[in-house]
Order: C-alpha cells, then structure tokens, then sequence
C-alpha cells in the first residue's frame, strides 16, 4: 500500500471516528422509515382523505412531476456535452 494512502496516528482515530458517525446516522435512518405495515396504514389514510377517485389523478400529477424533472435534467446534460467553451 502507498504511504500516501495510509492511515496512521491521530487520523486513524478521525478516520474510525468518521466510519462509527457514519454507520450510526445509517442506523438511525432504517429504523426510521416506515416498514410494510406502516406503508399499508399510510395508504388507508390516502385513501380515506382523497377518495378512490382523486388517487388516480394525484399519480398522474406525481408522474408528470418526476417526467418534467428528467427531462430538464437531460437538457442540462445535453447542454453541458454541446458546451463549446469546455475544448
């Protein structure tokens, strides 16, 4: 291993204290989200607030959303590759 890459003294106690911040936030956040029970009570409220009717149209609106939001990401991509001042 080069020495460039190598973890020694007080940068190896950083190094583990970073991976033990990191593994706990990690944990925190998959006990956190909800888990099959609670994705089929949060689906019965929907379903109880907006109807059997509405459900339809809010993933409609939901789908058109997340499709707007890829294709302005895809024109800011093609946007950047056709960027003449990057040569």
């Amino acid at each position: 291993m080069p020495s460039e890459y190598r973890i020694t003294g007080i940068n190896k106690y950083y190094f583990y204290l970073n991976i033990s911040v990191m593994q706990s936030l990690l944990t925190i956040l998959l006990l956190s989200m909800p888990g099959g029970s609670e994705w089929i009570i949060i689906l019965v409220i929907a379903l109880l607030l907006f109807g059997g009717k509405k459900i339809p149209e809010l993933m409609k609106g939901i789908g058109k959303g997340v499709r707007g939001f890829k294709d302005g990401l895809k024109e800011i991509e093609d946007d950047i590759k056709e960027d003449p001042s990057d040569k």
